[in-house]
């Protein structure tokens, strides 16, 4: 058997401690848990335990952060968040999943049984399977893959299939109008999304989301500010927040996809969502802000998780600030702005590594500073395009004023 998974360290420490490997970077051991010839079982009970820590870890972090985002929602909109259930409302969450789990589960007449309760669990497979390509910090990963970026957007993919059979196996139009809404929406915003990250791929020279941390010498949030810009606003998205949530849309639809759900169903979307967003900003943090790279005071794997935290405090600000954009809106941002933006940052990362192909850190510096005068022309011009006074009122001629509504009570036809 192959033991190049004991160059992770998360692997390692288990797998050492259970097998008599005499693998020389297992060190030396007073015992092992099993005897010699068991190395196989070894490396499934290992690959068992790290997927249950990491499975039960964003499971566990997604009832903290629906604590913490709805705390800060109360702060930023000047209300009281939860305050009732355990010290500063702690326990709201366990006791909203307790609720959840006993709730009674609803099934349409008209609904389609198999669909319908096939797609909360095919809505939390992406989320389970981002977690193995994640570097969580130095060595503590659960695959180290070659492809790591086309395995996250190919996986985050799937939820497309997910909202579609909860659309259409709810035999409902509210659900189905959702899921086309959100089949539009993903479609558009992963063009943008894979395009933004060919500028940290051309850099790094890797799809691996280990050797794009390892090649942060300087953040890629620095070097590539328009490629973050646009990659962020995709990702946000891609996830169904605000203000892109128009696939749930509660004043319009209901709920959307979700509609006709209840019970623990309608929890697995909700959790779906979560930890989506959780997964998000670790990828943000993997490709963008260095991964766990930083001083040596903390380990590796604190200082990921602290550079999570303003990621997901500015997303839940966005989503305490910003008005839901329509449909027409939401598909305009990607066809007509980010797809531009990202083309355009393709291009001078292109020029930049043609110019400096084995950057240092000095030369790094140089493409931040350009890149960020790019950035800012880009966004300038590509705004211009999408900004209120860019599309002509339906009816009129660009430049030519729409007439001036009636005084309230006077006849159509005016005063004369």
């Amino acid at each position: 058997m192959a033991l190049d998974f004991l160059d992770n360290a998360f692997f390692r420490n288990i797998y050492c401690n259970l097998s008599a490997s005499d693998d020389g970077r297992c060190g030396e051991r007073v015992f092992s848990v099993l005897p010699g010839g068991f190395e196989w079982l070894a490396f499934l009970i290992t690959g068992i335990v790290i997927a249950l820590i990491l499975v039960n870890g964003l499971l566990g972090s997604v009832i903290v952060f629906i604590w913490a985002e709805r705390r800060l929602l109360g702060r930023f909109q000047s209300r009281l968040g939860p305050n009732r259930w355990g010290p500063f409302g702690t326990l709201t969450p366990v006791a909203d999943a307790i609720k959840t789990m006993f709730k009674e589960d609803i099934v349409p007449d008209a609904a389609d049984r198999w669909v319908f309760n096939a797609a909360p669990v095919v809505m939390m497979v992406p989320s389970l399977m981002v977690l193995a390509v994640i570097p969580w910090g130095s060595g503590t990963f659960l695959a180290d893959l070659n492809i790591g970026v086309l395995f996250i957007i190919a996986i985050t993919s799937l939820s497309t299939f997910a909202i579609v059979m909860a659309g259409w196996g709810s035999q409902n139009r509210y659900a189905m109008f959702g899921a086309m809404r959100a089949v539009a929406l993903l479609i558009s915003y992963e063009i943008p999304m894979a395009l933004s990250l060919l500028g940290v791929l051309m850099i790094a020279g890797s799809l691996s989301l280990v050797s794009i941390v390892s090649a942060q010498d300087l953040p890629f949030i620095l070097v590539q500010p328009l490629g973050f810009l646009v990659f962020f606003i995709a990702t946000t998205a891609e996830i169904n927040r605000t203000p892109f949530d128009v696939a749930e849309a509660e004043s319009e639809l209901g709920a959307g996809y979700h509609t006709d759900y209840s019970g623990m169903k309608f929890g697995l979307f909700l959790n779906a969502e979560f930890a989506a967003t959780i997964l998000s900003a670790a990828v943000i943090v993997a490709v963008f802000l260095g991964g766990g790279r930083a001083w040596d005071f903390l380990p590796s794997q604190i200082w990921f998780l602290l550079k999570m935290l303003p990621v997901l405090i500015f997303m839940v600000w966005m989503r305490a600030s910003w008005p839901r954009l329509r449909i027409d809106q939401v598909l305009s941002l990607a066809w007509k702005g980010l797809i531009i933006l990202a083309f355009i940052n393709i291009v001078g990362s292109a020029i930049l590594t043609f110019i400096w192909p084995d950057p240092s850190t000095t030369e790094l510096w140089k493409m931040a500073g350009i890149n960020l005068i790019v950035m800012i022309a880009s966004v300038y011009a590509v705004g211009g395009l999408l900004g209120p006074g860019s599309a002509p009122v339906a009816g009129f001629a660009r430049g030519e004023a729409p007439p001036t509504p009636r005084p309230a009570g006077e006849p159509a036809g005016g005063s004369g």
